[in-house]
């Protein structure tokens, strides 16, 4: 079994005067990159019913408590429902998400599932066990959802979650693809939204410390960070040391798009690109074969 760290007291701390400007401009910053997020792509509408997924870490909380700070001013009227999954984990403290949004007076909803027992009989021991859990807690939040009238699901990725799933999928997958801020599922039944996608992680981490929201540590079930997104965290430090503000500019990039500029035929018409005639292009394997223009492929060999 897990050891469970301490939980520190869900009571914000008191800081001095200039920690207290600090703590005001932190907070004004981050309502404000999540306010234009969610105006920039749509994310909420008048008569929306939010599901917060709440896990218990730094960026869930942080996207919570700063959505309950805009629907108190918000252009329109939406609800909130946060919304835990308890999966099961040995050791898992289960007292703390339900007495910590009793005390804030959320709506919340805690899912009891026994996901853990699943990944630990199909995942050989010593194997990260990330991948499956997060689709089966997917799967069980999505349920959830449809039987209760949700019509948004918010999750706390950040900006920098977004960063390196796009060279998660570039380094490891072939392929340019990323997560992006609205999304609708694969069933075309559920809108996800990630109000926190222009928020940094070190403002996210800062924000949860000055609050004090009580942590539960993502080590319970014993799986480790993927080795493959470790290595691209680690990349994306080391940069940001070197050449500050390379982050922000890569996170402004996946939103400026130029498929032009790219090579995907799927995205861009090059065939019609400049072209003179009306006639049929030679495809690849004419132009392999060397058949001379106008003459058949007799389809033999040299």
């Amino acid at each position: 079994m897990s050891t469970v760290l301490p939980l520190p007291d869900p009571v914000p701390r008191k800081p001095g005067r200039r920690a207290a400007r600090e703590a005001d401009k932190l907070a004004k910053r981050l309502r404000h990159l999540v306010g234009r997020a969610i105006a920039d792509y749509g994310m909420i509408e008048d008569g929306d019913r939010v599901m917060v997924c709440l896990s218990g870490g730094k960026d869930s909380y942080t996207m919570l408590d700063i959505l309950l700070q805009l629907q108190k001013k918000a252009p329109v009227s939406f609800s909130i429902v946060a919304v835990n999954l308890d999966q099961k984990q040995p050791g898992f403290p289960e007292h703390v998400l339900p007495e910590y949004l009793r005390s804030i007076g959320v709506d919340f909803h805690i899912i009891e599932q026994d996901t853990y027992s699943v990944v630990t009989r199909v995942i050989p021991e010593g194997k990260t066990m990330c991948s499956l859990c997060s689709r089966l807690r997917r799967g069980a939040l999505y349920t959830w959802a449809a039987e209760n009238g949700i019509t948004k699901i918010a999750l706390g990725h950040h900006r920098d979650d977004m960063v390196a799933t796009f060279f998660l999928n570039l380094f490891f997958h072939a392929k340019i693809s990323g997560m992006p801020p609205k999304l609708l599922s694969d069933d075309g039944r559920h809108v996800v939204i990630r109000p926190l996608a222009y928020v940094r992680e070190e403002d996210i981490a800062a924000y949860a410390e000055m609050r004090g929201f009580p942590i539960i540590p993502c080590n319970l079930c014993g799986s480790q960070e993927n080795l493959q997104r470790r290595q691209v965290r680690r990349m994306l430090e080391a940069w940001e040391r070197e050449f500050p503000g390379r982050i922000e500019n890569i996170a402004r990039a996946l939103a400026d798009v130029r498929p032009s500029q790219l090579a995907d035929p799927k995205l861009f018409d090059f065939l019609s690109l400049g072209r003179r005639g009306d006639g049929a292009m030679p495809d690849a394997h004419t132009w392999l074969a060397g058949t001379p223009a106008g003459q058949p492929d007799d389809g033999g060999g040299h």
